[in-house]
Parts: C-alpha cells; structure tokens; sequence
C-alpha cells in the first residue's frame, strides 16, 4: 500500500477477488466447468464467424452483424473467465488496481457494443421487412462497416467514462471484491470517496442503453410484426420473422440480465452472491448460448456450418 497525500489513509494497490466460491472443496469443479463452457463457448461462436465468411449465402448485412456479435462474445468471455481460471489455478486471489480497471474498461467496451450492434441489427430488419425496395442502398456495405465503427465509438466512450471516474475514487480498504471479475456495483462500496456521481453517471449510461435502445428495439420490431402480419403466406411469414425470433431471444437475455438486474440500480447493498450469478449469465451463460440459438432457428446456418 502507499501512503495517501496528506491523509493517514493508505491507498490499495491490489483488490482480492473472493471468486465464485470460497470452499476450497468446491474450486476445481467450478474450473473444471468454467473451462469447458469457456471452450464451447469460443469454439461455438468462432464456428459461427467461419461460417458466415466462407458460405456466400451468408454474405448479407444480417450476418455481417452476427460476425461481430460473435467476435464480440469471444472477447467478452476471454476478459473474464481466463483470468478467473489463472487465479484458481495459482491459488492467488489478488488481482493489482491497474488490472482490474483494465479488465473493467475491456469488459464495458465489449459488452457496451453488443449492446449498440444488437440494435443495428434490429434497424437492419426493419428495413429488410418494412423497406426492401430500398434496403440494398439503405444497407450498404458502407453503411454497415459505419455502424459498426460507430457502435464501437460510443462504446469506447461509455468504457473509458467509467474506467477514468471509477480511477479518481480513493480506494483504502477493505479490498475485497465479492465476485470473480472487476465491476463497478462491486467496486463503488469498497471505495472511501463519495461514489455518487459515479453511480450516476452509471445509471444515466445504463438508461440510456437500457431505456433508448429498448425503446428504439421495441419500435421496430412493431412495424415489423405490422408488416409481417400483412403477408398472407404463413410459410412466407415464418421466413420472414425466424431470423426476427433469433434475435429476440438474444436481446431478451441481454437486456434483461445485464441492465435490469445489475446496472440499472444504484449502489446500496453489499455485493452479494446473486450478482455472481448474473455475472456467469452476462459473461458465459449468454455468449455460449447465442450461437447456439442462431444456429437451431436458421437452416442456412445449419448448413454452413455442416
């Protein structure tokens, strides 16, 4: 620890990491299943991105953003389960401060774009549905490669917001973080420097995410139920929303994990073992299953794949 300028506090350099569980018993079960859903989950959605570059059927601006979705979910869990494993592995729960930010800042950029890429991909089936004659020029390749750069931007944005706030509390003990990864709700009650305009600067964010892009995902898929519905065909209209469904599902359990439960709320309580639970939901449960519902609703998929 070193010695805080003109106080009689310390100022930590290394957080503790309590893990998933603490019984020694029970640890090289939690590796043993941490590691092989991390396997099929990076073999899973690298599949799906192989997939989508060599099958010329799947050379659409849909798929396009699935590619990215799927890169973004390898990152997303290589930031934190990998780590995670190490520290079981070494018996060494102590992570440095610098590490932990990092972690933090890759985690809400990964996590910050899945969130603006899933809504891309809700405006690219607005248009397909509700506008195809113009869809070709409306979604472009260019208009694609833009939304992306911007999905990324903004994600950046929100990531480093967080990650330069979150460097300008005093942390002085204690240090232990109840979780297997570095977070903000966990981070905020170990600090002794007023965290409020943090927390609402992570409430606003969240909002934001939470609140506009839902709303923006809501709008859209009504018109494209209003104009699914209009099609008089019941095979054409299956053709028409099974890749809808896909997404729906993936969106329902992003949103309704990642924002309802952990960050639309402001810190009150202590971490508990419930956010550890939401955190395997964000970071492995959700990344694993994506291509797995991607691949199951869609017989273009299927076959690629094969």
């Amino acid at each position: 620890m070193e010695s805080g300028a003109g106080t009689n506090r310390t100022t930590l350099t290394e957080f503790i990491l309590l893990g998933f569980v603490q019984s020694e018993i029970l640890q090289p079960l939690v590796f043993v299943l941490f590691f092989f859903a991390y396997l099929i989950t990076v073999g899973g959605n690298l599949s799906i991105l192989a997939a989508i570059l060599m099958e010329p059927k799947l050379h659409t601006p849909m798929y396009f953003f699935l590619g990215n979705l799927s890169v973004l979910d390898v990152g997303c869990i290589t930031v934190t389960v990998p780590p995670m494993l190490g520290r079981l592995l070494s018996h060494r729960r102590t992570i440095p401060c610098e590490s932990c930010l990092t972690q933090l800042f890759f985690f809400h950029l990964l996590a910050g774009m899945d969130c603006y890429v899933l809504t891309a991909m809700a405006y690219d089936r607005f248009l397909a549905i509700c506008q195809p004659l113009t869809y070709s020029t409306r979604m472009s390749k260019g208009i694609q490669r833009t939304l992306v750069a911007v999905s990324g931007t903004c994600a950046l944005t929100n990531a480093l917001i967080h990650t330069i706030s979150l460097s300008t509390l005093n942390f002085c003990g204690p240090n232990e973080v109840n979780h297997f990864y570095c977070d903000l709700p966990q981070l905020f009650p170990l600090s002794c420097s007023s965290t409020q305009a943090n927390e609402l600067v992570l409430f606003v964010a969240g909002f934001i995410m939470a609140g506009t892009f839902s709303v923006l995902i809501i709008i859209s898929y009504i018109h494209v139920a209003a104009a699914v519905l209009r099609i008089r065909s019941v095979k054409e209209r299956k053709k028409a929303f099974s890749p809808c469904g896909s997404h729906l599902t993936v969106i329902c359990l992003f949103y309704g994990t990642a924002m309802l439960f952990n960050y639309m709320r402001l810190s009150s309580v202590e971490a508990s073992d419930k956010d550890k639970g939401v955190g395997v939901i964000n970071t492995l449960i959700n990344p694993m299953l994506n291509p797995l519902i991607y691949s199951l609703r869609n017989p273009d998929v299927q076959g690629a794949l094969w």
